[in-house]
């Protein structure tokens, strides 16, 4: 069998291209080549390396051996796709820690790096309605601002209701729209 930082390696630069691809239609260059760098860090990636399964997150076989991921928790500090990156305190100090708003060139690239996760998790089991149902069910545990949320959600029901091509084209005319509105 290959070394596990061989088979890791593989998997990050597979799901790091195929994010790239999918941001890449729907107009989000700079994002698609700059996802998920930080996992090419020594803290990221010998954690990686160590949990390695090949069927799931590293993350979470770390996070069950040790109560918690130092890579996880370096690696949703330095990017701005994973809602977590957004949470922070409330204005209103009666409500905590909650979810910022998110910008849309952020939510769109999120929705290409949760189609690719899975993807790559479940090889040739994928089917467009998986995003949803990993996103479902999680969902009541999100801190996620009703804005981000809303946006998130409707991507996800998009692909499962109509794909890939409908969903990265409706992506792209909103991209489009969100940088035409941002100047």
């Amino acid at each position: 069998m290959k070394m596990k930082w061989w088979l890791h390696l593989k998997t990050i630069n597979k799901h790091k291209w195929t994010v790239m691809k999918h941001c890449f239609k729907v107009g989000l260059y700079k994002q698609g080549l700059l996802h998920d760098l930080s996992k090419y860090s020594w803290t990221e990636f010998s954690v990686g390396a160590k949990y390695f399964q090949g069927n799931r997150s590293p993350n979470d076989a770390e996070r069950e051996a040790k109560g918690y991921t130092s890579a996880w928790l370096h690696h949703k500090g330095r990017n701005k796709h994973h809602l977590e990156y957004w949470i922070d305190y409330s204005k209103d100090k009666s409500e905590g820690l909650v979810g910022m708003k998110m910008p849309d060139n952020y939510i769109a690239e999120m929705f290409c790096d949760r189609v690719a996760a899975c993807k790559i998790y479940n090889k040739d089991k994928y089917n467009q309605r998986q995003p949803l149902e990993y996103y479902m069910k999680g969902r009541a545990k999100y801190l996620l601002h009703p804005y981000s949320k809303e946006k998130l959600e409707l991507l996800l029901n998009m692909l499962a209701e109509n794909g890939e091509d409908y969903t990265f084209s409706y992506v792209r005319k909103w991209m489009k729209e969100w940088k035409k509105n941002k100047k």
